[in-house]
């Protein structure tokens, strides 16, 4: 299925390099390639994470200002960095899962909407839905132990949290592992993972739908500005004109389009967000026995320390992790696919 060619009106068209589906793909060098550069990604937005957990489990509103400089005076730089290694480890094959089963989704449903008769636009639309729905449902099987772990980690030490820590500490990553399995069994490394995929799943849905309607109308509109401009047009042929964006454009349009889907997706998901990751760090007493909190217990809670609003915290670093991982996430991405192309004579 080629969606690569934008149409404006009667006399233009913009001209988009051809979609790259699964089975153009080099995919032993589409995955160690992925491997290398997602973790760079990981690398540069790690800290700003690790101040969307901590407000999010914090007790009080604290700015991300005030929160920041309090890690760096008490903690340093290793303050922002607390179960990244964990994480990094959890990333590679999380995102092996994401990346396979987006593409695979993407290319059958694409195709299979296309036969039905939707047309070209609600065809991408269905298509990256399906895609980032099925996607994030994989990944979770393997990120929600490593989230449990790497946010325990985070929130450690943290002196403005809510009461529900608990007194265990962590060593690094594989201790932590162990002393939840001890404590909790298997149960307690999937701990919230119903909620994650109520979080992640449609969070993934929207962004990668929002994302292909933002794709269409921002070069639709690039489009008609363009053509009244006379600008990087060339006869197409038949008395049409073409616009052929250059590198620079497409990757402005890119990390626009992601920065919108992110700002949709975190505004609907935030609230599931929030109650995931107290439920996976925080626990509950009840009889004098710690136990894992349910989800009743964890609105109530964040009901009753800042109202509805609570439910928000952190809204800000994750808006800015999620735009610029988004941004980097789908200019890597599309750059990776380009790389990993097998050449013609293979397909």
């Amino acid at each position: 299925m080629s969606l690569g060619t934008a149409e404006n009106d009667s006399a233009s068209e913009i001209h988009l390099p051809a979609e790259i589906d699964w089975h153009m793909l080099d995919k032993s060098k589409f995955f160690f390639l992925g491997a290398a550069l997602f973790s760079g990604v990981s690398a540069a937005l790690y800290p700003v994470v690790v101040l969307k957990t901590r407000q999010q489990v914090s007790a009080t509103q604290i700015s991300s200002l005030k929160l920041s400089f309090s890690i760096m005076r008490h903690e340093g730089v290793r303050g922002f960095y607390r179960g990244f290694g964990t994480s990094l480890m959890g990333t590679i094959p999380a995102r092996a899962l994401y990346m396979t089963a987006l593409e695979v989704t993407k290319s059958s449903v694409g195709t299979a909407t296309v036969r039905v008769g939707f047309s070209d636009t609600t065809a991408t639309a269905i298509a990256n839905a399906a895609a980032g729905l099925s996607s994030a449902m994989a990944a979770q099987l393997v990120w929600t132990p490593i989230d449990v772990v790497s946010q325990r980690l985070m929130v450690q030490g943290c002196s403005n949290s809510s009461s529900g820590l608990g007194p265990c500490r962590y060593k690094n990553g594989i201790d932590a592992f162990r002393k939840i399995l001890r404590t909790d069994g298997p149960r307690g490394l999937y701990r919230g993972f119903g909620i994650s995929i109520l979080t992640y799943a449609p969070s993934n849905a929207v962004w990668w739908a929002s994302y292909s309607v933002a794709h269409r109308l921002v070069w639709g509109g690039l489009g008609c500005s363009a053509y009244k401009k006379d600008e990087n047009f060339v006869n197409a042929g038949g008395g049409r004109c073409a616009y052929r964006p250059d590198s620079k454009a497409m990757l402005a349009v890119q990390g626009l389009c992601a920065a919108m889907a992110s700002g949709m997706s975190v505004m609907i998901t935030m609230p599931l967000d929030t109650i995931k990751t107290r439920m996976q760090v925080l626990d509950g007493e009840q009889n004098g026995r710690r136990q894992p909190l349910t989800v009743m217990q964890t609105v109530k809670n964040l009901v009753k320390e800042g109202g509805f609003a609570a439910c928000y915290r952190g809204l800000g670093p994750r808006w800015v992790s999620m735009s610029m991982s988004a941004t980097t996430m789908i200019t890597t991405y599309e750059f990776l696919k380009r790389l990993s192309t097998k050449s013609r004579e293979s397909f």
